[in-house]
């Protein structure tokens, strides 16, 4: 007989734990139903309902391929109302790979009203509780910022508002040398924040994300659904997430994005990795921003996911909510797992002392490098010493991703 379920955190506490939705129906025209993340108490917080493209000619609106009124989505209209009922909130995403949509809400102050008023009547009409502003097309700033500003001006301060940038948005180019680095500006925010003057690595979107998350427009960001897959970030180890905390981003602010399947995009990790990472991070970090599937209808259908699923004993109707409910056991519980000691039981402070004695003067670091000099680099762009990066691997036996959290853990930048 499966465990009794562990009682969940309120959905407006803890860890997000997101799925976008777009292919809503197979190709028989099946719709694939939401229903089964309540019914099988997976922790789901939200929904987001993808994807809005503002098509050429003011008002031509779709969602995927057709309009939204159109009678193949009844059924999921309906399911919004009814999941929304039940305290998960459902978004609307704008945007995506199909280019376009932000382009046409750039041109003048006519132009935007033209093709913001049918998306404001899209979004009361259907009763979302969000939008969020998926930008693979390269804008300025200002066009992010006027439309967030009007989307707060229309429906009030409950209106959740979210971006999806990839995670190479976030993170500062380590290219640009020490001396050559823009002075920080003293915010009047407190709190970390990452600096808005120092150039990212190459993202999408065309608009510098520390510049808009420390303006006054940023403050309107909930959060942001961050795409560390793609090429884009590495959600198979915490060392990109690290990275980003480490430039100022507050965890809170930061939701890991994975794809849910291969079938999805480069860079799928298996379940059983994830929900480890998961408990990592959320052990490091109290205020862990949380996880977002892309997408919903073909989470965890794989061999390999649906195996370690299976044996979690979950009870569940559908692979997708076994897959998202295996990430609400660590998300979304009041009593979170403890991750297990790496390297067979050896402690961070171990570590941490292994590498004090193994600091060496720069004659011996050269005569006993032990380790190619790419792998050393790729801790070095992160701001650390060679000294450091060398001792770390060291200590770690040459494990990066283990050298890394240990120095993000007691080096911090």
């Amino acid at each position: 007989m499966p465990p009794e379920p562990p009682k969940l955190l309120p959905p407006n506490e803890g860890p997000r734990l997101i799925v976008y939705h777009q292919t809503i129906h197979d190709p028989a025209g099946n719709y694939h139903s939401l229903l089964p993340l309540l019914t099988n108490n997976t922790g789901i917080t939200h929904i987001i309902v993808a994807a809005i493209h503002l098509n050429d000619g003011p008002g031509n609106i779709t969602l995927n391929d057709h309009r939204p009124d159109d009678k193949r989505h009844d059924q999921l209209w309906g399911e919004v109302k009814w999941v929304q009922a039940c305290g998960v909130k459902v978004l609307g995403m704008l945007g995506g790979a199909a280019q376009g949509s932000f382009e046409k809400l750039g041109g003048s102050d006519e132009d935007f009203e033209a093709h913001y008023l049918p998306l404001k009547t899209l979004i009361t009409t259907t009763s979302l509780n969000g939008l969020d502003l998926d930008v693979e097309e390269v804008i300025p700033l200002r066009t992010a910022t006027r439309l967030i500003s009007r989307l707060r001006a229309d429906f009030g301060p409950e209106f959740i508002i979210t971006m999806a940038p990839v995670a190479t948005a976030l993170i500062p180019d380590p290219k640009i040398p020490s001396h050559l680095r823009p002075p920080r500006p003293v915010l009047s925010s407190t709190g970390a924040t990452p600096n808005p003057l120092h150039p990212t690595l190459p993202h999408l979107s065309g608009f510098s994300y520390p510049e808009l998350e420390c303006s006054v427009f940023g403050r309107e960001i909930a959060w942001y659904n961050t795409q560390f897959y793609c090429g884009w970030g590495d959600a198979g180890t915490t060392q990109w997430y690290d990275t980003i905390i480490a430039a100022g981003w507050s965890p809170n602010r930061v939701v890991m994005g994975v794809v849910t399947n291969p079938g999805n995009g480069a860079g799928h990790v298996p379940i059983e990795k994830l929900r480890d990472n998961c408990t990592r991070l959320r052990s490091k970090y109290s205020n862990f921003g949380g996880v977002m599937g892309w997408e919903y209808f073909n989470a965890g259908d794989h061999e390999e996911d649906m195996v370690h699923v299976a044996s979690l004993e979950l009870n569940n109707e559908t692979v997708q909510a076994g897959w998202v409910a295996s990430l609400g056991r660590i998300l979304r519980v009041q009593n979170p797992p403890t991750p297990q000691p790496l390297l067979g039981g050896i402690t961070a402070e171990q570590i941490r002392q292994m590498m004090a004695r193994q600091q060496p003067n720069q004659q011996q670091q050269q005569q006993r490098q032990s380790w190619p000099q790419d792998t050393i680099n790729q801790l070095v762009t992160l701001g650390f010493s060679q000294n450091e990066a060398v001792a770390a691997l060291d200590a770690t036996e040459g494990n990066i991703e283990l050298a890394a959290g240990f120095l993000f853990e007691h080096y911090p930048q």
